[in-house]
């Protein structure tokens, strides 16, 4: 993943500075990127210099301008982005008089003076407390400027206006005059201010960006750094049903090439009968965190080893994330059939095995196969692991062991590493960290867990990094006004829940009770129904991507896996705040004597299968915590979060802090127009449309993967 610290508005980089934590958050940025612990010169350079150009930004009447912080200028990942160098500060917005995107590199220095080196020119100077000669700051900002505007650049094929700048605050001309002469480097970015000239420097920013306040130009900068990942879903329908577009990136590529070439070593060649009776097997097992790309590897390699010619199946112990891949997709049932399918589909294992089996979300695996629907000799006998290691030949789990939400789901490293042993199969494991969903902000994914109690880390107070957003409101009413105004405005958008009050069925006309009750604010769970029901609300197999599910509230079962560009997350009376730690509660039902309709009689979990008295307190209080950790991690934009309970609001408040302000809120309406790209509204292609572009495809001779 690009390196970046911060991305804020001069404005708000200075509110930030105010609250005292833009210091703290950005050597916790540092430390996340490997850079180890900052040191104080560091420090002092992001105190006094960021805060220093930040005022002039708001001296010059452009405080709307965003500064992104010590920014690789490639895409290589955290030691090869810092060898590569990292530029002090990039300045994005819009130019005054051509309202196209207008970019200044800048180099921030805190050096009050310079002197010549003899007999050399301006290149390289000596300054105090350096050991060494430095070189002129404009022919680093050349080489930045090579690479920010060259062919493979961040901002290549833009139409834009790119210079930078030296910026020494604590400097005066005559005690940098080397710097300053006419023998220095020259160019759009060989700029040099200082004390003295800072009246100039409001002028040429006043010249270089627009006062209006409009939309976020740095959106380019987050997209050209891969910061903002295409959703899943969106990409699933990119493919047009037939091939994969992902772009599987850092460790996501290598993991996925790795898998590949060693599978190539198991298997056998396509159409030729195995030489041994007993061929080779194995597993690979990838462990990483929500927003991780797990499920993009898998449904790329799927596609790369169907190409190459091999038997291969995707498998998931998630109906919603299946119904959504075939509903969103637009594949026909047996399309579908052909290609995907659940755990408990390996009873009886094929024969012969599948080269691949890959399975997805594999911390909701169970100890056995079992589906009251289906008659005694097609339930499993054996633990769900083994008749997945014995259905195919090389097997790839991808697992979060921070997702496994009931206690029957027994999806572990331990359980999946144990019964590789037990069949004496070589298994190899690769870990993934970096974080594609939640804009990339590993902060947001550090926040949220500390919030629950899921990390050595304490609770802390919410840094906007302008990455992702979050904010606390008092009504269930805010969280869906914001949550379908972003929606109307073509953004993908869904109100979830915790398993707090009662899950009815459809009546006999198919009527929705709303069951999720909160003062005078009720709406319906996503519906328990094979079918729409009477209102055009859809079945909670595909309540994630229907539009009309937008009226209706999910929960984990039907949200893991999934993700949209806002989340608005209500937590239940099963997780409560008390003076100084979280509270875990069981709740109770009754029914209506007078409607007959179930609602809740003591407030807490009623999910059936965790709020039962055979689970003890402790495995209770984790499936309730990786439930909200699952839902506060559905969104790559934007969570709205409200409790039910008036303590927990204010804790959460006191967390998430401020949230007046201005532009963190990432709105479609303040993205750029050519970033604009509303997804709610797709329509599913009939099989002959895909058909058709595929065949387009082969004719221009297209790449399908």
């Amino acid at each position: 993943m690009s390196m970046l610290l911060l991305r804020l508005s001069a404005r708000d980089l200075l509110a930030l500075n105010a609250r005292r934590r833009l210091v703290p958050h950005l050597a916790d940025r540092w430390v996340h990127f490997g850079g180890g612990e900052s040191s104080e010169g560091e420090r002092a350079a992001w105190a006094k210099s960021l805060v220093s150009l930040a005022e002039d930004l708001m001296a010059a009447e452009r405080g709307n301008v965003e500064m992104i912080v010590e920014c690789s200028p490639t895409t290589d990942k955290g030691e090869e982005a810092r060898k590569g160098g990292l530029i002090d500060v990039v300045l994005v917005g819009r130019h005054p008089a051509e309202g196209t995107l207008s970019v200044q590199l800048v180099e921030l220095k805190q050096w009050s003076s310079v002197t010549r080196v003899e007999a050399a020119t301006s290149e390289l100077v000596y300054v105090p407390g350096y050991d060494d000669p430095v070189e002129h700051p404009a022919l680093q900002l050349g080489k930045y400027h090579a690479l920010f505007t060259g062919p493979t650049g961040l901002l290549n094929g833009l139409r834009f206006e790119c210079g930078g700048f030296a910026y020494l605050h604590n400097a005066t001309d005559e005690s940098v005059l080397p710097l300053l002469g006419v023998d220095a480097p020259t160019g759009p970015y060989a700029h040099v201010y200082t004390r003295d000239s800072r009246s100039r420097l409001l002028n040429d920013l006043q010249r270089h960006f627009t006062a209006e306040d409009d939309y976020s130009a740095a959106e380019y900068i987050l997209h050209k750094m891969e910061l903002r990942n295409t959703p899943l879903l969106d990409a699933m329908v990119n493919s047009n049903g037939e091939d994969t577009v992902f772009t599987l990136r850092g460790r996501q590529k290598d993991v996925a090439r790795e898998v590949l070439e060693a599978s190539e070593l198991i298997l056998d060649h396509p159409g030729q009968e195995a030489l041994l009776p007993h061929p080779k097997r194995a597993v690979f097992l990838i462990t990483g965190g929500a927003g991780t790309g797990k499920s993009a590897i898998g449904l790329q390699m799927r596609a790369d080893l169907e190409a190459a010619g091999r038997t291969v199946k995707y498998a998931s112990g998630s109906r919603a994330f299946n119904s959504a891949i075939k509903e969103y997709v637009g594949y026909t049932e047996s399309e579908f059939r052909e290609r995907f399918t659940y755990f408990s589909s390996f009873v009886n294992a094929p024969n012969p095995p599948l080269d691949v089996l890959i399975c997805d979300e594999a911390h909701g695996l169970r100890d056995r196969s079992t589906n009251y629907r289906l008659p005694t000799e097609k339930q499993g006998t054996k633990p769900q692991v083994d008749e997945l290691l014995d259905a195919s030949r090389v097997t790839v789990f991808f697992l979060d062991a921070g997702q496994t939400v009931r206690p029957y789901e027994v999806g572990t490293v331990e359980v999946i590493e144990d019964a590789a042993r037990r069949r004496g199969v070589a298994l190899r494991r690769y870990g993934l960290v970096e974080q594609y969903r939640c804009g990339g902000s590993d902060a947001y994914i550090r926040w949220a867990r500390a919030l629950l109690g899921l990390s050595v880390q304490p609770a802390h107070e919410w840094v906007p990094d302008g990455l992702m957003h979050i904010e606390v409101v008092d009504t269930p009413d805010k969280l869906e006004s914001i949550v379908r105004s972003e929606f109307r405005d073509g953004a993908t958008a869904r109100m979830v829940a915790g398993y707090c009050w009662p899950w009815s069925k459809p009546d006999k006309d198919k009527n929705l009770e709303h069951d999720v009750r909160i003062g005078d604010w009720h709406r319906p769970w996503n519906a328990s129904s094979e079918s729409f029901c009477a209102k055009g609300e859809p079945p909670s197999r595909i309540w994630p991507v229907d539009d009309a599910g937008i009226g209706q509230i999910g929960c984990v079962y039907t949200a893991r896996g999934l993700e949209w560009d806002w989340c608005g997350v209500i937590m239940g009376d099963d997780m409560v705040w008390r003076t100084d730690r979280w509270v875990f509660q069981r709740g109770k039902q009754r029914k209506d004597p007078e409607t007959g309709v179930m609602r809740v009689a003591k407030p807490g979990s009623l999910d059936p299968k965790v709020r039962t008295s055979t689970l003890d307190d402790d495995e209770f209080a984790r499936c309730v915590r990786n439930a909200y950790h699952v839902l506060l991690t559905r969104a790559s934009r934007a969570t709205v979060l409200y409790s039910t309970d008036e303590e927990t609001r204010q804790h959460l408040r006191k967390l998430v802090g401020e949230t007046d302000v201005r532009g963190l809120r990432p709105t479609l309406a303040n993205m750029p127009p050519e970033l604009r790209i509303g997804r709610q509204h797709q329509t599913r292609r009939s099989r002959r449309e895909r058909k058709a572009m595929l065949k387009a495809k082969l004719k221009n001779g297209m790449m399908l993967f």
